[in-house]
């Protein structure tokens, strides 16, 4: 399967296996997965996102156990304070104790059933597009297109499947 995928897209892949290193992670989920095509691609920027606010999106995710922005205004709204727990924990457990990052040695990490559906999902939309190879935008289209908190940060940003759609279509035209 890998090898109808661009250059760009194995990169996001690999990426995300360094990522996931990189954070002593087991396992590769779906936000390393968005955080590697954040780094490696320009599509973002495209969208205007510029990659580094993203990073800082994705580092508050991460520290807060996978609660997106919208999660936690949604609990502020019942009068929870999930920053001040976070640093609550922090203080007693360690920096990142939320972040759910069980600590690997180095080697493989395997994908998540989640990234898996990543992978799986940017087959069908180049298939679904009429492209030949996947692409960096065809791996965002998956990303938005199946809920989870890489999709609840991008659409944050104003990036949903509609927005990446367009750009995919309006690449093809040209």
């Amino acid at each position: 399967m890998f090898e109808r995928f661009s250059s760009e897209a194995r990169e996001i892949f690999a990426g995300a296996q360094r990522v996931a290193e990189g954070e002593a992670s087991a396992t590769v989920d779906p936000l390393h997965l968005l955080t590697a095509l954040a780094r490696t691609t320009g599509v973002l920027t495209a969208l205007g996102c510029p990659a580094d606010e993203l990073a800082d999106d994705l580092r508050r995710v991460r520290r807060r156990g996978g609660m997106s922005d919208a999660d936690v205004e949604a609990l502020s709204g019942f009068g929870i304070d999930v920053e001040h727990i976070v640093e609550r924990v922090e203080q007693s457990h360690g920096e990142g104790a939320l972040s759910g990052v069980v600590r690997s040695k180095r080697g493989y990490r395997p994908f998540t059933q989640e990234s898996k559906k990543v992978l799986e999902k940017s087959l069908r939309e180049t298939v679904e597009v009429g492209d030949k190879r996947i692409d960096a935008e065809h791996v965002l289209l998956a990303l938005t297109s199946l809920p989870g908190v890489a999709a609840d940060v991008l659409a944050q940003r104003g990036i949903d499947y509609l927005a990446v759609r367009r750009l995919v279509e309006g690449r093809a035209a040209s």
